[in-house]
């Protein structure tokens, strides 16, 4: 499972109301090679499960994952960093051995 800290929850939820996404967008997290660690995250929006995606929701956020993508991320938490020196969203992931320095990329 994918934890949801409040910053993040409120950042989803905003974008989502901005959007006009409607009720069944749900935040599609996933992990795909590349990035200067080896692996990157992929985060996005999404109305529409696949086959083989695993659902669940935290802090009032709906999330799908891939299956190979979720063998990555168990345990990962998903937060929100505002502001002038913020960075977006961020994954803190307990499975990462090494992380660059953007947090955008890791390595297993």
């Amino acid at each position: 499972m994918i934890k949801v800290k409040d910053s993040a929850r409120d950042e989803v939820k905003r974008i989502i109301s901005e959007k006009s996404a409607g009720p069944d967008a749900f935040i599609r997290v996933g992990v795909q090679g590349g990035g200067c660690s080896g692996l990157m995250y992929e985060l996005n929006f999404d109305t529409q499960m696949k086959d083989g995606d695993k659902s669940f929701e935290d802090n009032g956020v709906k999330i799908v994952v891939d299956m190979k993508s979720y063998l990555y991320l168990i345990g990962t938490e998903l937060d929100y960093s505002g502001g002038l020196n913020g960075k977006g969203f961020s994954f803190i992931n307990p499975n990462a051995n090494r992380t660059c320095g953007c947090g955008e990329s890791f390595s297993i």
